[in-house]
């Protein structure tokens, strides 16, 4: 049964807080006391500083004075709290000290206890001896501003400076043995203080020895194989039934402990009573709902829907009622009812929102044998069953549900989602490790691992069902389509937050599993664990986490901040956006994840020594090596910052081409006969390219054309520049006049050349347009086009 040490205070931890809280407001009064208000500086003569002393003195008097009762209630109370801690300690003790080492549950909570009250002490540090320096200094000075008024003569004082003496010397004196009363006080807080935080890590000390000796019992040693326990079946039967006799079997005084056998079984009774509650609560909602809501599918589900919504409930109400129950046993039971409530409702409601109403039922008997296993660990917890009565009827209990989850397998694994599918035979496979570890001897790692993958699966499914309604509401609202300044928070939630919830799901889930048994402290302790631990690298599978979770919020700032630049060069000037962009990528990646970098080579405390040392070593060969990148990075930056950009058309080596893309080393360029060709930037200035689009799009072009002599050449002039004019092409610049001008009488003709603007990119099919027109002009108007003629004359031999 539950002996006397049980009667601990479980709110003693939550009184800590306060109490330590109240020491520091405390201290800060106190050192407000002794600090002066003013000074006394070097005056015209000593009458004029004793004057001023006196008012000085007098001051401070006053306000210790005021305060004196104050401050007497208020270190009364820091000695109240102080020896109540003491006493809480005391309790720890006796509870921690006095645990048989086979009532691992018991033991398990008491070490919980001694370590939680002890960490919370050590977070909370006093300043007392910061305060008892300061206050000694305060009475050294005080005693030689005594001395110094004592040993004054007064016989070269005025009666006036005799009289402001006397004052001073009784006002220093005053103030002065108030600050050897505080002080003295200060030494007994000390004393208890150094005695009860001595006492609390004697209890941490011994509670992580203990928590050793659970932890190698656990993964290690084990206990007998359940073969063997049932070949000794009568032996251990009639043991297991001597412990439950003892630790169950109440007398007069026992029945004092807020942990004797009828808190359990009153227990119980209030949570039927309360789910009974609950499922009247939630039956009158569903009796009173609008009409609207009872759609077809809604009665499909209402019965799985009852299931959670009653969960949830039956979680608040025992929650109110937690908060104002003060009894140690039900604090902590309902404690643990609620987290497993709150695991029932999550996986249901995941089915729900999931899953059709034909796949309900099936789901739902999949997850059954978990959460049955789950409901059977949370008792053995609450009731603080020994370890010889789990190690009897656990292996069996395990066995008879991994039959059941197998059968639930075969039957309606056809009927569930891919997701769901996976996870059940993941949950096979925990069963089946479950056992074997059971029937090995390892009953309470059993036990951890089954609890550990219903903590995770709780966790994915929570994940998975915020992931689905993201991706609903993203539909829903066309996120792909709108600008970043819209979807900025969206997308830190689905790119930061999931995935840094799906780093830290694994340790929460493991964590969760050891706080069931209360050893989360020494989960906790191996989380932080160095299992590398090097002068030049510290890793831990905190630090792991850390860093991967700062990947994911640095790739997240890197997207968000280039699609805001992306956004701001559109909107200043789209032509030259995407030159913009490539050119603030680079800069704007190498800032962001070089912070991430050195924030994660401090955090692991990787030295850069030896990177200094390699790249000093280097720096020559790298220097020559990277001559003609820095080059082409150079031209590169250059050629970006509006020299050229993406969609121009230049021209290099008779080469003419579509400027594709621009980066810090080469241009692609993309010719008009298809073919992709990459130049490197260096050589794009080396070679003089012409960029064809940068001023307005057009070129000049200067078409010949000759007529034969004896044509009218300002005829000719007019009627070539209107029939062009007329073309009102719209591949030429029109707004530039089109001119027709001579260029030489040649042997056998007349030469001119046409002057016109046209569009750079279709120069060809715009001369060719033009050709048509001065021929089909010049034929009309009855113009001759000279071309070489040869007369040829045959003669014949006769």
């Amino acid at each position: 049964m539950f002996s006397a040490e049980y009667f601990i205070f479980y709110e003693n931890s939550c009184n800590f807080a306060s109490i330590m809280r109240r020491f520091i407001i405390i201290i800060v009064l106190l050192l407000g006391i002794t600090i002066e208000g003013g000074a006394v500086l070097k005056e015209k003569n000593l009458e004029e500083t004793l004057t001023i002393l006196r008012s000085e003195l007098t001051k401070h008097y006053h306000e210790m004075t005021s305060q004196r009762e104050e401050r007497e209630e208020q270190t009364q109370e820091v000695f109240r709290n102080l020896t109540q801690t003491m006493k809480q300690s005391n309790q720890n003790a006796l509870m921690l000290y006095s645990q048989n080492q086979e009532y691992l549950f018991d033991l398990t909570y008491a070490c919980h206890q001694a370590t939680e009250q002890y960490q919370q002490f050590q977070h909370q540090q006093m300043p007392f001896r910061d305060f008892l320096k300061k206050t000694d200094v305060e009475i050294a000075r005080y005693d030689s501003l005594v001395n110094s008024l004592k040993q004054m003569p007064t016989n070269m004082l005025s009666e006036e400076a005799k009289t402001n003496r006397n004052v001073c010397l009784t006002l220093a004196t005053s103030i002065m043995r108030t600050l050897e009363e505080d002080s003295q006080h200060m030494t007994d807080y000390i004393r208890y203080y150094d005695s009860t935080e001595q006492r609390l890590k004697n209890m941490n000390d011994y509670a992580q020895k203990r928590y050793y000796d659970i932890q190698t019992s656990i993964f290690v040693n084990g206990g007998d194989t359940y073969i063997d326990i049932v070949r000794h079946l009568k032996e251990k039967w009639l043991t297991m039934k001597e412990v439950m006799q003892k630790k169950y079997t109440t007398d007069k005084e026992s029945r004092r402990s807020d942990w004797n056998v009828y808190w359990i079984f009153g227990l119980f009774l209030a949570i039927a009573f309360y789910a009974l509650i609950a499922v009247l609560l939630n039956q009158l909602v569903y009796r009173f709902m609008p009409k609207r809501f009872h759609t077809e599918e809604f009665l499909k589900k209402r019965t799985s829907i009852m299931w959670a919504t009653t969960a949830i409930t039956l979680a608040i109400i025992m929650g109110i009622v937690n908060h104002y129950i003060d009894q140690n046993f039900y604090i902590m039971a309902s404690g643990l009812f609620v987290e497993y409530l709150w695991l029932l409702a999550v996986i249901l409601i995941s089915l729900l929102l999931r899953l059709n109403s034909e796949q309900i039922r099936s789901a739902f008997h999949i997850y059954a044998p978990l959460l049955v296993i789950g409901f059977v660990v949370i008792t053995f917890r609450i009731i603080l069953i020994p370890s010889e009565l789990v190690s009897l009827i656990f292996p069996p209990i395990l066995l008879t549900c991994m039959v059941w989850q197998w059968l639930v397998v075969r039957k309606h694994n056809q009927n569930i989602p891919r997701s769901d599918m996976f996870y059940t035979y993941v949950s096979l496979t925990v069963f089946i490790a479950s056992v074997c570890c059971s029937w090995a001897g390892y009953t309470l790692l059993s036990v951890q691992l089954l609890i550990w993958w219903i903590m995770q699966l709780t966790c994915i499914l929570t994940i998975t069902c915020i992931s689905d309604y993201l991706k609903i509401y993203e539909e829903k609202h066309g996120f792909d389509q709108k600008p970043i300044t819209q979807t900025w928070l969206y997308t830190l939630a689905r790119q930061v937050v999931m995935p840094v919830l799906i780093v830290w799901s694994v340790m929460l889930s493991v964590y969760w599993a050891t706080d069931v048994f209360n050893l989360s402290d020494m989960c906790w302790d191996y989380f932080n664990k160095k299992f590398i631990n090097q002068e030049n690298l510290q890793v831990s599978i905190v630090k792991l986490a850390t860093v991967i979770s700062l990947w994911f919020l640095f790739k997240w700032l890197s997207k968000t901040i280039l699609a805001l630049m992306r956004l701001h060069f559109e909107i200043k000037d789209p032509s030259t956006a995407e030159s913009r962009v490539v050119m603030g990528k680079n800069v704007i990646q190498l800032i962001i994840w070089g912070i991430w970098l050195l924030g994660t080579l401090a955090y692991l405390h990787i030295s850069v020594a030896w990177l200094l040392a390699i790249s000093g070593g280097l720096s020559t060969g790298i220097g020559f090596a990277s001559k003609d990148i820095i080059e082409n990075i150079y031209y590169g930056a250059s050629l970006m910052t509006g020299r050229i950009k993406a969609g121009d058309w230049i021209q290099v080596d008779g080469t003419t081409g579509k400027v594709v893309s621009i980066n810090y080393t080469s241009t692609i360029v993309e010719s008009l006969y298809g073919e992709v060709i990459t130049f490197q930037n260096s050589q794009l200035f080396t070679k003089n390219y012409k960029n064809l689009t940068r001023n307005h799009g057009y070129i000049l072009v200067l078409i010949p054309f000759s007529v034969a002599y004896g044509s009218k050449a300002g005829q000719v002039k007019d009627l070539i520049e209107d029939a062009v004019h007329n073309l009102r092409h719209h591949l030429i610049d029109n707004e530039k006049r089109i001119r027709v001008v001579m260029t030489e009488m040649a042997d056998s003709s007349i030469n001119f050349q046409l002057i016109v603007w046209v569009d750079a990119v279709k120069k060809v099919y715009v001369v060719s347009d033009i050709l048509n027109c001065i021929y089909d002009t010049l034929n009309a108007n009855g113009i001759e086009i000279p071309f070489p003629q040869r007369d040829v004359h045959i003669k014949s031999d006769k």
